[in-house]
């Protein structure tokens, strides 16, 4: 007869935690300077440029600013100069969110009018 595997709620969350940090550390360990610095590399990148709504750009933001420190202001100028023929996203993004409310504004106004057919 087959031994059943072991799978993870057979462990305590004790025993689960300290065996992913076993874990963690091991594979580190493992991993060549050039693995290291790719994988690295891999989840900054992921975390950077892969966010979501606001509050993950915003925490994106602060950790470049944190990053560059007296630096960042000096460099969005850079880039803004290099880019300035972009469009800015967010002001399209203000606009059309405009636009959103003022027909919402304007279908409501039209709901308020009486309809001839009632009494």
């Amino acid at each position: 007869m087959k031994k059943k595997s072991v799978i993870y709620s057979d462990l305590s969350n004790k025993q689960l935690e300290n065996l992913k940090e076993f874990y963690i550390q091991k594979k580190v360990e493992s991993m060549s300077h050039r693995e290291l610095k790719e994988y690295v590399l891999e989840i900054i990148s992921h975390q950077i440029n892969s966010t979501i709504d606001k509050e993950e750009e915003m925490e994106a933001w602060i950790e470049m600013s944190d990053f560059f420190g007296e630096q960042f202001e000096k460099i969005i100028l850079e880039i803004q100069t290099k880019y300035s023929d972009e469009k800015n996203v967010l002001e399209t993004e203000i606009d059309h969110q405009k636009t959103r409310k003022e027909l919402i504004e304007m279908n409501n106004s039209d709901q308020d009018k009486k309809d001839m057919w009632d009494d």
